[in-house]
């Protein structure tokens, strides 16, 4: 017995809610059954990728790289936890610029709403406050624009963090996280991802010298300082000089499963990534004339031959230097 269009729509709702709880299969929900026009529910499909239940229209922010955003799946989702990992101290500033410029993104759709920067204490004192006047000079984000609480522990600032995830009065949320810490395990970064996705909004989490420990963030990129290229001029490259910020970026974990790396230069004029190769930077200038010549050989001299040392010549026991006795175990 054919089954009627009522318990079609019934049945296909229901299958969609089951993906939705289980959010295993990287792929496009079961399209309507035959019979059901095309355009049938159309608005409300939905992407199921490894718990990330998505709008599958502008679901995702395109950074502008193309062989990076088909490796993430259609780029970062925009109502997700997304974790931007570094995997030293060192790489902390790499760590807030690149996240700095995926927030001048996010506002480029999101304008006039400001952005909240969530952590304890340790982590301003370690890596610093982003400067002011480098906000709107190289990103384009109005210092009043960027606000930050300074919670006295991390679970003040986790909780800070999924209040304001809640909120759709912010374009996006960063919580800065240093080490590994217990807290930060699977319940608490579940509870930062399901308040990103019911308020829509992007909530970023940066990590700083802690390990891939696992977390619900459906996308981890794993960035670290790139060398800059030379400042581009009218003439040509200026020799000497510090060019664009540059990035490199692993994909530590996405909903395809794709790894990757890419170098990445942010545009401040145009607030926007480029790609480059990594060996567009020549470490050791190239010769002018070629390839250097070998150095001409000078003149060869022979000396005679050691005669081996007599019998009698030879140090006794008690006479060797005392490196070459034996060690003496203990």
């Amino acid at each position: 017995m054919a089954m009627s269009a009522v318990a079609r729509d019934t049945v296909f709702a229901l299958r969609r809610q089951i993906a939705k709880i289980e959010g295993t299969l990287p792929e496009r929900l079961q399209a309507p059954a035959p019979g059901v026009p095309a355009d049938a529910g159309k608005s409300d499909m939905t992407l199921v990728r490894r718990g990330l239940a998505v709008a599958a229209a502008d679901a995702f922010l395109r950074t502008g790289i193309e062989r990076l955003d088909t490796a993430l799946g259609g780029g970062l989702p925009k109502a997700a936890l997304s974790e931007i990992h570094g995997l030293e101290t060192r790489d902390a500033g790499a760590v807030a610029g690149f996240a700095l410029s995926l927030v001048s993104l996010i506002l480029k759709e999101r304008q006039g709403l400001p952005i909240l920067w969530v952590g304890t204490a340790e982590i301003f004192h370690e890596a610093g406050l982003p400067y002011a006047k480098g906000l709107h000079a190289l990103f384009g984000i109005e210092p009043e624009q960027l606000l930050f609480s300074e919670a006295p522990k991390l679970l003040d600032a986790l909780w800070i963090a999924e209040e304001a995830a809640r909120m759709t009065a912010f374009a996006a949320v960063i919580l800065e996280i240093r080490g590994s810490p217990q807290r930060l395990d699977l319940t608490a970064t579940r509870r930062l991802h399901a308040r990103a996705q019911s308020a829509n909004r992007s909530v970023l989490l940066l990590r700083q010298a802690g390990e891939a420990d696992p977390t619900a963030a459906p996308v981890r990129l794993i960035v670290s300082a790139a060398a800059a290229a030379n400042r581009e001029t009218v003439a040509g490259p200026l020799a000497g000089s510090i060019g664009r910020p540059a990035f490199k970026v692993d994909i530590g974990k996405s909903r395809t499963a794709l790894p990757g790396q890419f170098t990445l230069e942010w545009n401040p004029n145009e607030h926007a990534f480029a790609e480059r190769t990594e060996n567009s930077v020549a470490v050791v200038p190239a010769s002018q004339r070629g390839a250097d010549p070998a150095p001409a050989s000078g003149a060869v001299l022979a000396f005679p031959p050691l005669a081996a040392p007599a019998p009698g010549d030879q140090p006794s026991r008690q006479q060797h230097p005392a490196h070459c006795s034996p060690r003496r175990a203990g």
